[in-house]
Formats: structure tokens, sequence, C-alpha cells
């Protein structure tokens, strides 16, 4: 790409204002004066941008976008970097989708076993069966609030599942 010219740039600014503003006094003339001050607005901006020095910037930034793109589409370095990034991410999904499946997870160690709970307590292996013991479930002995309550809950329970005939 040619290099930024402020003497050829400034007529090729004005030109572009020039034709703007002519297009602007059409559309004034056939679509009313919202259209004629956008256009007035938008041909306005070549000259302002010259004048203010954005227009280097702005051709900086798309000469800098182009070379960019050219060297991205015809070098085999940065297609064998997309690659291996394409790569690591297929490697990243595959070892989570295998983690998942193995159960590569920590595994937590194992709780010591309690004694047998009363008839209608759920325990680790399940709830006790409640033809095991007597309708009433023994109350805990010196148990605290929580205990009691946790307690209560599961009677709920399976009284509930007594109803529908699930023992």
């Amino acid at each position: 790409m040619p290099d930024f010219n402020d003497l050829t740039l400034l007529p090729f600014c004005v030109g572009l204002t020039l034709l703007g503003l002519i297009g602007s006094w059409a559309a004034w003339r056939r679509r009313g004066v919202a259209a004629g001050t956008r256009g007035v607005a938008w041909s306005l901006l070549p000259v302002s941008l010259y004048l203010t020095g954005l227009l280097e910037l702005v051709w900086d930034v798309v000469r800098s976008a182009a070379n960019w793109v050219t060297h991205l589409i015809f070098s085999p370095t940065v297609w064998s970097g997309v690659a291996l990034f394409g790569v690591s991410v297929v490697l990243y999904v595959v070892s989570g989708m295998a983690k998942s499946r193995r159960g590569d997870t920590v595994k937590a160690p194992r709780a010591e076993k309690k004694p047998a709970s009363p008839a209608g307590e759920l325990t680790a292996t399940g709830p006790a069966p409640a033809s095991a013991a007597p309708a009433k479930a023994a109350k805990p002995a010196k148990g605290s609030k929580a205990k009691q309550q946790e307690s209560s809950e599961f009677d709920e329970i399976e009284d509930i599942l007594k109803r529908h005939g699930i023992n």
C-alpha cells in the first residue's frame, strides 16, 4: 500500500466533501430537510478528518490491518500456529470428556460405619425397612434440636411413602 501523503490527500478530501455536498443538496430537495442535513454531516467528515490529523491515523490503521490479513493468509508459520491452537483446544475438550467418563476425581476418605439406624431413617445405604422396627421412632438420646428436626422430617417422608404404598 502507498504511504500517507499530505499533498495528495487534501485535494482528495476536498473533492469528496464537494461531491457529498452536491448529493446532500439533491437529497434535501427530493427527500426533505432531514435527509439533506444528514448528507451534509457525512460530507464534512473527510475534510474534518484531514484537518484534525485523524485521517493519517485511519490510514495507518487500515494499512496495518491489510498487512496483518495478508500476512495471516499467506504465511505457513501463522497457519501452523492456528493448527496448534486448534489441536490444543481439541485435546482440552477430550481430556475433560475422558475425566468425566473415567471418574478421575479425587475420592473422599470413606466414612466410618455407624450402628444401624432406627426404622425409617435414611442411611448411606438407603432407608431402613419400616417393618423392621416398631411404628414409633425412638427419640435420639441427648440429641440436639437439629437431629430432632432432621428425624421429624424423615418421619414425614416415611408417612408420605407409606400412604403411597412404598415401604
